[in-house]
């Protein structure tokens, strides 16, 4: 006869077993996307760097006391690239107007972080306002919102801000922003659009609808969490574009001006003396390389993450 005293006794022993055995709580999409981005060497570096850049525009004074507006004209070229004075300013040497390549270059970080920001925010907002009534209620708002967007999509980016700004006599980082944001919303209004079409279809949100769920309810709390990853990745990768086609029209002379400090109007001012002081020329379009980089491997990245297809 077997000893019941004894599995009675043995029995609440068993419980921690069968708790610790219970399934492991399913991650959600950004917690899933967060776990493989930590893993991923290229997402460490990128955004490493891209953390010192955003250090570098909020507080270049930690960087560099030099005024990167104050020039000598007798430091005209004749100092080169001093490594031994790190922070005294003249660690790239001096450009044509004797003031400090290496100031100029920790203050040019500013005028490229605010514009690619804002522009990259703002063409977000814009875009996915556009691609979601476009893709969501279709019919005639999806027709009109998309031949506008095939409009402004037809202009080309450069081309297009070029007109914009050569009617502003005074170019700052807003005009600029501005002129961006107006002919760069069209490719996020499609990726939303597209976006939106295909989860609008998926079985949650009917489940959503014949509940009676409100529309607002059903974009912003079903579809919109569900048909942003695309448009994540997409502004991710067009952040650091936005940072070149502003040091390029800066380059051109119809973005930023002088006061503000830009490594498109530095490349621009060195770009004549480029066999007698090479060092002017190299460190600004080193650094907008450099920024420029960092943001398409953080996009990938992100791409990679996001995308279950790629898992």
């Amino acid at each position: 006869m077997p000893d019941l005293t004894k599995t009675a006794e043995e029995t609440p022993a068993q419980a921690p077993v069968a708790a610790a055995a219970k399934p492991e709580k399913a991650r959600s999409l950004g917690s899933d996307a967060w776990h493989d981005l930590r893993r991923k060497p290229i997402f460490v570096i990128s955004a490493l760097l891209i953390l010192l850049l955003i250090v570098i525009a909020v507080a270049p004074g930690l960087f560099t006391s030099v005024d990167p507006r104050a020039g000598d004209l007798r430091e005209h070229f004749h100092t080169p690239p001093n490594y031994s004075h790190f922070f005294e300013g003249d660690w790239f040497g001096y450009d044509g107007q004797g003031r400090s390549i290496y100031a100029r270059v920790i203050y040019g970080a500013r005028a490229s972080v605010v514009v690619g920001i804002c522009v990259t925010v703002g063409t977000t907002i814009l875009g996915g306002i556009f691609g979601m009534l476009a893709g969501y209620f279709g019919g005639w708002i999806d027709t009109i919102i998309s031949r506008v967007t095939d409009i402004f999509f037809g202009i080309p980016l450069l081309l297009g801000s070029l007109v914009i700004l050569n009617a502003f006599t005074s170019r700052t980082i807003w005009s600029v922003v501005f002129a961006l944001i107006t002919l760069g919303w069209t490719q996020m209004t499609r990726v939303m659009r597209g976006s939106v079409i295909t989860v609008k279809q998926a079985d949650f949100v009917t489940a959503a609808k014949a509940l009676g769920a409100g529309t607002g309810r059903i974009m912003f709390k079903h579809i919109l969490p569900n048909a942003i990853a695309p448009v994540i990745v997409v502004a991710t990768i067009s952040l650091g574009g936005y940072i070149a086609l502003e040091a390029t029209l800066s380059f051109l002379g119809i973005g930023l001006q002088d006061p503000t400090i830009s490594w498109g109007i530095d490349i621009n001012s060195a770009q004549k003396l480029i066999r007698t002081a090479p060092f002017a020329l190299f460190f600004p379009a080193g650094m907008l390389s450099i920024t420029v980089l960092a943001f398409i491997m953080l996009g990938d990245a992100v791409r990679d993450a996001l995308d279950p297809k790629l898992r």
